[in-house]
């Protein structure tokens, strides 16, 4: 069965830095989640892509930049010109939308809509928590996403270090959690992963020591006990708690570009390489349920950082160089091909 198993963190600096960084799994072929769309201010949207249903609509006050994969207007993830980041994360047989009403419709927008909403509206995570009670996510039948279902939840940060999750269950019932050292993954709901981290707290990065039992004393292997039982398969619960340990004893980080590039090493632990959860005789030829990408965003200095799977050269798009009152709504193509290149550094005649 393909899956969508992103995993995202959150690292600071001591420069004030704050850096988010997260994995995108697709589980159909044909994404192109190379392609980051420029969106400008002043842009109309409307909340829902069905143009026979009315639906809140409004005008972005904020240019952004996101991930996008079959052409629409919105994707994995996002960052705006002031700093504010929305990441969505697959979250199935949990997320549960509101069913769509005549009456709440001027209120009404999908998934897709809330992500497009927060990114041009706000300039940071309080202003957003602070008028949630303003609309309504609803189910539609969307095929934005080839046709994929979109049962998300949300993580939104901004430059300041605040960060939210924010899932829609029940009918349209909007939880908000306070994110576990900024780490998000898949289902189940975000209350589930907090309450398995207590299976965890003997996890230590203290190396094993000698025990003895009566003449025979057992010694470790060697280097590598510390995190001795740390999971490493690929649910979203192994993932959580990878995520957060990793986290959690990540070493002290000077700037925000030390912590783009840890971000990048942490997150190197949760790539799927094509064949390792699919079955051995039905491998694909394209990237299905595997990491096409894996983006690092730099809030304090507004830089948006990914590489591919097919090119693991690390791009940026700097959101401060870009005049969002002018600038043409485009899409940034990259990565159109696989480009694995290798630096010779042989020496030659001694040299």
């Amino acid at each position: 069965m393909p899956i969508l198993a992103c995993t995202g963190i959150t690292l600071c600096s001591k420069d004030g830095g704050f850096v988010v960084g997260r994995t995108v799994e697709w589980a159909l072929s044909n994404a192109h989640l190379n392609d980051i769309l420029v969106v400008p201010r002043n842009k109309k949207f409307r909340g829902l892509p069905q143009e026979s249903l009315q639906c809140k609509e409004w005008t972005g006050k904020y240019g952004f930049i996101t991930m996008t994969a079959y052409g629409q207007d919105f994707g994995p993830d996002g960052l705006n010109e002031n700093g504010l980041y929305v990441g969505v994360y697959y979250l199935p047989n949990y997320a549960d939308y509101a069913e769509y009403s005549v009456e709440d419709a001027k209120k009404s927008l999908s998934l897709g809509g809330l992500m497009q909403w927060v990114l041009s509206s706000f300039k940071n995570v309080d202003e957003v928590i602070e008028n949630l009670d303003g609309i309504k996510v609803v189910q539609v039948d969307s095929k934005e996403y080839g046709g994929a279902p979109m049962p998300f939840h949300m993580k939104i940060a901004d430059d300041r270090g605040n960060s939210k999750i924010i899932e829609i269950v029940n009918n349209g019932e909007i939880k908000i959690y306070d994110p576990f050292l900024g780490v998000i993954t898949n289902a189940p709901t975000y209350d589930w992963h907090l309450t398995n981290l207590s299976n965890y707290l003997n996890l230590s990065t203290t190396a094993s020591t000698p025990k003895s039992f009566g003449d025979y004393t057992i010694k470790s292997f060697g280097g590598g006990s510390g995190l001795l039982g740390l999971p490493g398969d690929y649910t979203s619960p192994s993932r959580f708690v990878r995520a957060a340990t990793l986290t959690a004893t990540c070493r002290p980080l000077e700037t925000s570009t030390d912590a783009v590039f840890e971000s990048f090493r942490i997150l190197d632990n949760f790539n799927i390489p094509i064949g390792a959860q699919v079955p051995a005789d039905k491998i694909p030829e394209k990237m299905e349920s595997v990491t096409q990408i894996t983006s690092s965003s730099d809030l304090k200095n507004r830089v948006y950082y990914f590489h591919t799977m097919g090119n693991r050269n690390i791009r940026k798009i700097e959101l401060n160089k870009i005049d969002f009152a002018t600038v043409k709504e485009t899409v940034i193509k990259d990565n159109t091909g696989s480009i694995q290149e290798i630096k010779d550094v042989t020496p030659i005649d001694g040299k």
